[in-house]
């Protein structure tokens, strides 16, 4: 008889996205938008897109559309990276940061639009991918 000795009740284990170029370049001090124009595949510079947008008082489908592209590229990131589509994605682990922001200001701008399913499957999406982040980005 064989025996199983792992956590059949274990989810996945959490997601640790590589370092995004961009992170460096924003605390920099760089414009959002440039930075997009240099790494358009950083969920970090298109969240940033997004953020500056919604403090500047761009319309709300703006920023939905920044967050838009930083969440896509984001899952596109996820997968490359092991995950399945479910599981942690920690606040605590910074390059993780960007996706986690484009996610919130996604259903934020969601929110702002009236698109009341998508708020609610993004607002769960990162409650369920990080509780802090949710607690952070959300409140």
């Amino acid at each position: 008889m064989t025996t199983f000795g792992g956590d059949l009740m274990a989810g996945p284990p959490p997601t640790h996205l590589p370092a995004d170029p961009a992170d460096a370049e924003l605390a920099g001090g760089d414009a959002p938008a440039a930075v997009v124009r240099r790494h358009p595949e950083s969920p970090a510079a298109w969240a940033a897109l997004a953020q500056q947008a919604r403090e500047a008082g761009a319309d709300a489908v703006t920023v939905y559309a920044y967050a838009r592209v930083g969440y896509h590229r984001s899952l596109d990131m996820l997968r490359r990276n092991g995950w399945k589509g479910h599981g942690p994605v920690p606040w605590e682990h910074e390059p993780n940061r960007g996706f986690l922001r484009s996610l919130a200001l996604l259903a934020l701008a969601a929110q702002a639009i009236g698109e009341t399913h998508e708020w609610e499957r993004c607002s769960t999406f990162l409650r369920d991918s990080s509780a802090t982040a949710a607690d952070e980005l959300l409140a």
